[in-house]
């Protein structure tokens, strides 16, 4: 069984990523019936979306096999019920194609007894991008897992970004309110569309300017894939060093971009709880150099 974590990708591609296997394969096996979604056969070109459910009934098992690893993880906040964890930027959260091995979710099996359903994201309640930083929550079994989801999607959740942007913004704060969807070119990416579309509000803050740079605290009201990223490439001031959505040459590290506080009432006991983290080194080494070079 395979849980979908993407919107509006054809049936046929996005099994031949997850599994790494032929799209002629796939098909094949589509046009015998032996794929169902939610239960029913469809089409090789069915759009996927978000927490689709899909069975291949063949003799072959394409089940990934997600090993515990010893990786070191730096635990935030951790009870009987849920975790918070700052994630360090380089990390993959789930395994995924070129990716099945040193992720969140391998460490997470190693350190604690996560009982979930979900083999391949077990306890994952929302997810950071592999070269974003900062703060998550994970969900140690599946009733948890439901409430912290709900809340999520009900905007009960409160997450705070930092993120350092090529260019000034003059504006003290704003709303982006741009819906995003899969980029028709390149389906790695996303990209403001009304094409499968989804609804997608940033809202945010100046803290500082520099003399091409500014420091901005985001908050987000939805959490779309690449969301702050896609945002701000958006209105034109992409997050620096992003490889992906900033056409300026990156380094190794990746983007400028932090999730530093999370805010929530804990489902079970309903405390209200508040974390809040610094940014890693090279994040503020940046900021540093712009502070010292570039301060307006």
């Amino acid at each position: 069984m395979i849980i979908v974590d993407i919107d509006n990708e054809r049936l046929d591609i996005f099994l031949a990523m997850k599994l790494d296997l032929s799209r002629s394969k796939i098909q094949k096996l589509i046009k015998n019936k032996l794929v169902l979604v939610n239960g029913k056969a469809v089409s090789a070109s069915y759009q996927v979306k978000e927490n689709d459910i899909i069975e291949i009934n063949d003799d072959l098992n394409y089940e990934i096999a997600i090993e515990a690893e010893n990786i070191k993880l730096d635990i935030v906040y951790e009870d009987d019920d849920l975790l918070v964890i700052n994630k360090k930027s380089g990390m993959v959260v789930h395994p995924a194609p070129g990716h099945y091995s040193g992720t969140l979710v391998n460490a997470l099996l190693y350190h604690f007894d996560i009982k979930s359903k979900n083999k391949l994201r077990p306890g994952i309640v929302h997810r950071l991008d592999k070269d974003t930083s900062g703060l998550m929550l994970v969900a140690k079994n599946d009733w948890t897992l439901d409430k912290l989801s709900e809340m999520i999607s009900k905007k009960e959740v409160e997450r705070h970004y930092l993120a350092i942007v090529d260019g000034v913004i003059k504006h003290d704060t704003g709303t982006i309110d741009a819906p995003i969807g899969r980029d028709k070119n390149d389906r790695q990416k996303m990209s403001v569309t009304s094409e499968n579309a989804k609804e997608a509000i940033t809202h945010f803050r100046v803290l500082e300017r520099f003399k091409s740079n500014t420091l901005l605290e985001c908050i987000l009201e939805t959490g779309r894939t690449h969301q702050i990223r896609v945002h701000l490439a958006y209105i034109g001031y992409p997050v620096s060093n992003d490889a992906t959505y900033n056409k300026k040459k990156a380094t190794s590290f990746g983007q400028m971009l932090h999730s530093k506080s999370i805010k929530f009432t804990h489902p079970r006991n309903n405390k209200e709880l508040f974390f809040e983290v610094e940014p890693p080194l090279e994040f503020l080494e940046k900021l540093n150099e712009l502070r010292q070079k570039e301060t307006l």
